[in-house]
């Protein structure tokens, strides 16, 4: 069964909130997901593999730029280019508002997040010391500009 990209969903919510347990030391709660649906400014998808969520990502429209936080995929599905997928469609939902510009944040230990975002056009422009908590560690900052 192909990989599905697709908008985020309230049903979602505990298989997001699963996945981040599992992924993150700080990991998004099930209402930070379910805030989601009330912000106009949020722009979140979900990969579905086989009909069960196996990531997501999303972006908030602020000023004009497309700004991509919560790049996640889940355990054994990492590296099947599943967050590529959906860094695409987001940049491509971006291109229908005419966003030409993304930017992101994410460890600096984190090599293959990085090397993923650099395949996506993202080059590193800056660090903001000690961003990330447990542990602390600083988050290279990523621009993707059009």
């Amino acid at each position: 069964m192909p990989l599905i990209i697709r908008k985020i969903k309230e049903t979602d919510i505990d298989r997001l909130a699963e996945i981040e347990r599992d992924s993150f030391s700080r990991p998004w709660t099930r209402e930070a997901f379910r805030e989601l649906f009330d912000i106009p400014y949020a722009r979140y998808l979900v990969a579905e593999l086989d009909g069960e969520v196996v990531g997501s990502a999303g972006m908030r429209v602020i000023a004009g730029e497309g700004n991509i936080d919560n790049v996640v995929v889940w355990g054994d599905f990492r590296g099947r280019g599943i967050a590529s997928r959906l860094i695409e469609e987001l940049i491509r939902l971006g291109e229908e508002e005419d966003i030409k510009d993304y930017t992101l944040e994410v460890r600096v230990s984190n090599a293959p997040a990085i090397r993923v975002y650099e395949k996506s056009g993202f080059k590193g422009e800056g660090v903001r010391p000690g961003f990330y908590e447990d542990p602390t560690e600083d988050a290279l900052i990523m621009w993707r500009r059009g």
